[in-house]
């Protein structure tokens, strides 16, 4: 019996070995701009959202919005949003993103972020009507000034 507690106990601590071990944010940075999907999409949901971290975070997930997987193009724009105005850089990305990307997904992400950045400038896409902050020739991109 005493032999079958300490067994458990060992695959138990194996089995939680990476438990707890949390990705500095220049690790998690360096497995968004990997290229790798699943590990880029993770990294873009996992970066800290701190006001220290938006300046090594940010430019990262405006990069980010060019990365080939869907999922991670939705993340970052999803996270820039978090950021609020410390990503103003990111507007003319996420403008780009709303407009040209070929996800439906992505798009409403970009807008979303874009109405969290600056709200006066971009209100929130699902008070603007319906569906047209996404579609060209929109309030939204009218208003790009």
């Amino acid at each position: 019996m005493r032999r079958q507690t300490g067994l458990v106990l060992l695959l138990g601590l194996l089995a939680c070995g990476g438990c707890g071990k949390q990705k500095s944010t220049d690790d998690l940075i360096a497995d968004l701009k990997s290229g790798k999907d699943d590990e880029a999409g993770v990294a873009a949901r996992n970066l800290p959202r701190g006001k220290d971290d938006a300046e090594k975070v940010v430019p990262a997930l405006i990069e980010a919005l060019t990365h080939s997987a869907n999922d991670v193009r939705r993340s970052s724009a999803l996270k820039l949003g978090v950021f609020g105005e410390q990503a103003k850089d990111a507007i003319p990305a996420l403008l780009k993103a709303e407009e040209n990307d070929g996800d439906a997904r992505v798009r409403e992400a970009a807008g979303i972020a874009l109405s969290r950045i600056d709200p006066k400038r971009f209100p929130n896409p699902s008070k603007v009507g319906k569906g047209g902050a996404n579609r060209k020739g929109s309030a939204r991109q009218r208003d790009r000034g």
